[in-house]
């Protein structure tokens, strides 16, 4: 595992529930990889922070998106929809990070080319661990296009 990592990864979590955004976020603070995470809290600002819109004008574009489904303004379906039409943010992996476990749900992260599907857990200790295997996994073991 590469603990000396000289760029910070660039993760965009979009979560409209505050604990939850709490618990990533104190996850990937004990991270191995030093990683910057950035929050939104519905669809609409999700998507301005992609294309550096008002507010979001300074923002980077993340190497990776945490992308809950069930959103305020714009549904994080759309989101993902909007993210892989998208020529500039096309490469950008996406994890559906959801309390869905509807199967219509899943087939149809896929279909519009989620990169991972993950349903939350319940459980305090569970959603620690399935976001420390996110990091595991997307931060140690998978190698992310450059950033052009």
């Amino acid at each position: 595992m590469n603990t000396f990592n000289v760029n910070p990864i660039d993760i965009l979590l979009v979560e409209d529930n505050p604990g939850d955004a709490r618990l990533a976020k104190e996850a990937l603070k004990e991270s191995k990889i030093h990683n910057n995470l950035y929050i939104v809290l519905d669809g609409e600002e999700a998507l301005q922070f992609l294309r550096k819109e008002g507010e979001f004008s300074g923002a980077v574009t993340p190497d990776l998106i945490l992308l809950d489904l069930n959103l305020p303004k714009i549904d994080g379906r759309e989101v993902l929809d909007t993210v892989k039409r998208d020529e500039n943010l096309k490469m950008i992996p996406v994890v559906i990070l959801t309390t869905s476990r509807a199967e219509e749900d899943i087939i149809k992260s896929y279909k519009l080319h989620a990169n991972c599907f993950i349903s939350k857990p319940l459980d305090l200790d569970q959603f620690m661990k399935v976001v420390r295997s996110i990091e595991d996994f997307w931060l140690s073991i998978v190698k992310l296009p450059s950033k052009s």
